[in-house]
C-alpha cells in the first residue's frame, strides 16, 4: 500500500494496521442495515464518466474519516503543503507562529510576507483556474511562480531570494503549519533530535558550496568535512549546555521546583523519548499541556539552533582561511552565512 511505503517506517505502522480501517465489510451486513461499508460507499458513488475505479477507490480511501483519524494519531496529515498554504489566513498564521511555534516578531513578519506573496501568485492563479473549470490537486509551484513570489517578496521587504530559497522557505512554513494541524486534531508529533537534519544539510551545503573551488584535492575536502563534523558536535554540546543553563537560571528566579521539573522533563523527553503525557504523571503535573508549557520546546530549540549556528560560523570561516586566497575570504564568509541562515527555524 502506498501509505505504508510513504509513511509507515517513520510513523510506526504497516499496511496490516491500515487494512483494519478500510476492509470493514465482512459479508454479513444486512441489506436493510443503516451502516454503509467503505466498499459500498465507493461503488455507490463511483462515476465512470469522471474517473477510473482505481483512482476513485484511492481517493475515497484517503478521505475515509476513520483511517484519517488513525493516521493523525500516528502523526500523518494527508494534505499537501500547497493546499495547507492555500487555506491558511495571514492572521491565523501570526497566531500559530507566535503561540505554537514561539517564533520571534521578525521571523513571524518574514513568514507572513512569504504567505502573502504565495497567495498573491499561487492561490490567485489557482482561483482563476477554478473559475475556468480547471480542477485537480494542488501541485508544487512552477519555476515561473517561484520567481513571481520572489519578486513579491522583494517588493515587500527588499529581500532578494532565489527560486530554491523560496521553495525551501515555503516547505518549511508548510511543515510548521502541518505540525500545528496535527496537534489541534489530537495527532501525535514526533520527538525530534535537536541536531536532526542540521548535520547532513549543513555538511552538504558547505561541502558543495563555492568553497570547494579553492581546494586542491579530495584529501583537503575530506579533511575540511572531518573538521566540520567534529566542530558541529562540539558546538552543539556547548550550545545545549549554555541554553539549558540559561533556562534553568531563569526558572529558578521564579520557582526552584519548576527549574528541577524542567531539567527532568527535558531529559525524559529527549534522552528517553518518554511521551509528554507520561512525563506529566511522573512530575505530578495536571496533563500533557502543562509539560508543553514547561518545556517550550520550540523556543528552546530555536535558542540552541541560533547559538549553534553562530558558533559554527566562526569556526568554519576560520578553517576556510587555510584553503583560500585572501581575496576570496569575503565571498566565502557570505556563502557560509547563507548556508547557515537557510537552516530550518520552524
Amino acid at each position: 500500500m502506498q501509505l505504508e511505503a510513504k509513511f509507515g517506517l517513520n510513523h510506526g505502522f504497516t499496511s496490516r494496521d491500515l487494512l483494519a480501517y478500510v476492509l470493514d465489510d465482512d459479508g454479513c451486513l444486512e441489506p436493510s442495515s443503516s451502516y454503509q461499508s467503505l466498499s459500498q460507499e465507493i461503488l455507490h458513488s463511483f462515476d465512470p464518466q469522471q474517473s477510473s475505479l482505481a483512482t476513485w477507490t484511492s481517493t475515497k480511501v484517503k478521505q475515509h474519516p476513520v483511517l484519517n483519524q488513525f493516521l493523525l494519531e500516528c502523526g500523518v496529515y494527508l494534505v499537501s503543503d500547497w493546499a495547507i498554504l492555500n487555506d491558511t489566513q495571514p492572521k491565523q498564521l501570526e497566531r500559530i507562529l507566535k503561540e505554537f511555534h514561539s517564533l520571534s516578531s521578525g521571523e513571524i513578519q518574514n513568514y507572513s510576507q512569504l504567505l502573502q506573496s504565495y497567495h498573491a501568485v499561487y492561490r490567485s492563479q489557482r482561483l482563476q483556474q477554478r473559475l475556468q473549470g480547471i480542477r485537480g490537486k494542488c501541485i508544487p509551484p512552477t519555476t515561473q511562480q517561484l520567481q513571481q513570489i520572489a519578486q513579491q517578496m522583494y517588493s515587500q521587504s527588499s529581500q532578494m531570494l532565489t527560486c530554491d530559497s523560496v521553495m525551501a522557505q515555503l516547505q518549511r512554513l508548510a511543515s510548521g503549519l502541518r505540525e500545528y494541524r496535527i496537534h489541534v486534531r489530537g495527532g501525535s508529533l514526533p520527538a525530534e533530535s535537536l541536531d536532526a537534519g542540521e548535520h547532513n544539510s549543513l555538511a552538504e551545503r558547505i561541502a558543495y558550496s563555492e568553497i570547494k573551488n579553492s581546494w586542491q584535492n579530495e584529501d583537503e575536502q575530506a579533511e575540511f568535512l572531518q573538521f566540520y563534523r567534529s566542530q558541529f558536535q562540539v558546538c552543539l554540546q556547548q550550545a545545549l549546555a549554555e541554553v539549558t543553563e540559561s533556562r534553568i537560571k531563569k526558572l529558578q528566579r521564579k520557582n526552584s521546583k519548576k527549574a528541577s521539573n524542567f531539567l527532568t522533563a527535558l531529559q525524559l523527553f529527549h534522552c528517553q523519548q518518554v511521551p509528554m503525557a507520561e512525563i506529566a504523571k511522573i512530575l505530578g503535573l495536571r496533563a500533557q499541556d502543562a509539560v508543553t508549557r514547561l518545556l517550550k520546546l520550540k523556543e528552546f530549540r530555536a535558542d540552541v539552533r541560533q547559538l549553534l549556528l553562530l558558533m559554527l560560523l566562526a569556526h568554519v570561516h576560520e578553517k576556510a582561511k587555510i584553503y583560500s586566497h585572501p581575496e576570496r575570504l569575503k565571498t566565502i564568509e557570505s556563502e557560509i552565512k547563507t548556508a547557515l541562515d537557510e537552516q530550518p527555524k520552524l
